[in-house]
Parts: structure tokens; sequence; C-alpha cells
């Protein structure tokens, strides 16, 4: 047996082992018609923002941008969902299959996005006799915590990132911009 056959071989081996995700039209469809779910109930509810005066005509007020942004998200629903209807699915040989872990990484994201909007929601709280604001230590938990999930280890670099991050927000939204957070 050559060298070159040795290489064929094991690479004949290597495709074998390795079978991409298998092809599925369903979940084009599925993605399309959710797509398409949330873009309609996010362009509905864009039209329910309350406005403290009207816009003359020819001016912006607080609904013009999520309303452009509803429509596009509709716009590219639909041709997404089009899409799916009308074409043979994609290959998907490119995409790895789930790996072990996975699905529970992606449960624990979600716990942990959940428990972080259930704090963020109490806004400020009294402690000491202090009034602290929940978001910035909520925040720089959070994306501690999602960075532990996905395998980050180095303690100073996480406190660091996370601090600093979690500032920059903080200070261009909450203090520059003054959006409530």
């Amino acid at each position: 047996m050559s060298p070159s056959d040795d290489v064929a071989a094991e690479t004949a081996s290597v495709q074998d082992d390795y079978q991409g995700a298998p092809a599925s039209r369903p979940l084009e469809i599925v993605f399309g018609v959710v797509a398409l779910a949330f873009s309609a109930g996010y362009l509905f509810l864009s039209t329910q923002i309350p406005l403290r005066r009207e816009a003359v005509p020819g001016q912006i007020d607080a609904r013009f941008w999520p309303l452009v942004i509803g429509v596009t998200a509709m716009v590219i629903a639909l041709a997404v969902l089009a899409m799916a209807l009308t074409r043979p699915a994609p290959g998907r040989e490119d995409l790895e299959r789930i790996q072990p872990g996975g699905v529970l990484r992606v449960i624990a994201t979600l716990a942990i996005s959940g428990a972080f909007i259930a704090v963020w929601a109490l806004g400020s709280v009294i402690l000491f006799g202090y009034r602290i604001e929940v978001f910035p230590i909520a925040a720089a938990l959070l994306m501690a915590a999602l960075m532990l999930l996905y395998g980050h280890r180095r303690w100073l670099s996480l406190v660091i990132y996370s601090v600093s991050v979690t500032a920059f927000v903080y200070v261009v939204f909450g203090m520059l911009l003054r959006i409530p957070l």
C-alpha cells in the first residue's frame, strides 16, 4: 500500500466520521413562520407607543424608528418564509451536530438571562440607608456568569471585562443619554 493510498483512506475515514447536520426544510419553514409572527407582534407593539405630543407632518416622533424596524423585519421575514417554501432546503454539511452539553448551556443561558431581567426590574434598592442602583451590579454578574458558562476561566480578565463593559454601558446610556436603566 502506497503512502497516497494511506492518505486517501484516512481522508475517507474522516469524512465518514464527520457528518454535518441534515438538511431540514421544516426547520426553515418554522423559522420563517416564527420570524413573521415575532416581527408582526413587534410591529403591532410599536404602533402602541404612547406619544407625549403628536409630531407635525414631516417630523419624526417616538414611533418612527420602531415602525421602520418593524416593517423591515416583516419584509425580511416574508422573504425568508417565501424562500423556505419555494426553494429546496440548503445543505447544512458545514454545520456540526449538537455538541454534548449544548442544550444545557442554552437552558442555563436563558435561566441566567431571566434572573438578570427579574433582578433588573427592581431598579434600585435601599441598603443600610443608601440607594443602590441594581443595573450595574446585575449586568456585571450577568456577564461574568455567561463568560463562566461558556468556558472563560481567567478570573482577572473575567472581572476586568465584566466591570469595564458594564461601566461603559452605564455611563453611556444611564448617565450621558439619560436612558433609565
